[in-house]
């Protein structure tokens, strides 16, 4: 008995692979790209690393938009490896569900923290 697996195959799931792959490589980099350009501009900057160099760097607009980007894109990076390691590794699904909701609740309030220090408001 032969079985056809070719355009009529059913397939079911979540489908995350691939897409969850490529978010997180965007997302690396885009977070290799921002500490680059912070270390240029510490290792290109004139006198001592003080508290003025740093809020110089951070005072911009753009680079405060900038900031914002790569920690949310932090914030996705590990909500993309914490959701597959609890997909992968804890079975109950009520446990599973608790785990979701606590790293989505701690990472929006990460983010509330974020634009309080980025804009002090």
């Amino acid at each position: 008995m032969s079985v056809n697996y070719g355009s009529r195959r059913l397939v079911v799931g979540a489908h995350y692979g691939m897409r969850d792959w490529l978010s997180q490589r965007v997302t690396a980099v885009l977070m290799v790209l921002f500490t680059l350009l912070v270390l240029a501009q510490l290792i290109f900057s004139k006198g001592p690393i003080s508290y003025e160099l740093w809020s110089g760097i951070f005072a911009a607009q753009w680079m405060k938009s900038l900031t914002f980007a790569v920690i949310l894109s932090l914030f996705y990076h590990v909500w993309v490896g914490m959701r597959n390691i609890f997909q992968d590794y804890v079975k109950p699904y009520g446990v599973r569900f608790v785990l979701d909701v606590f790293c989505i609740v701690y990472m929006l309030s990460c983010s509330g923290w974020a634009i309080q220090a980025l804009w002090r408001l």
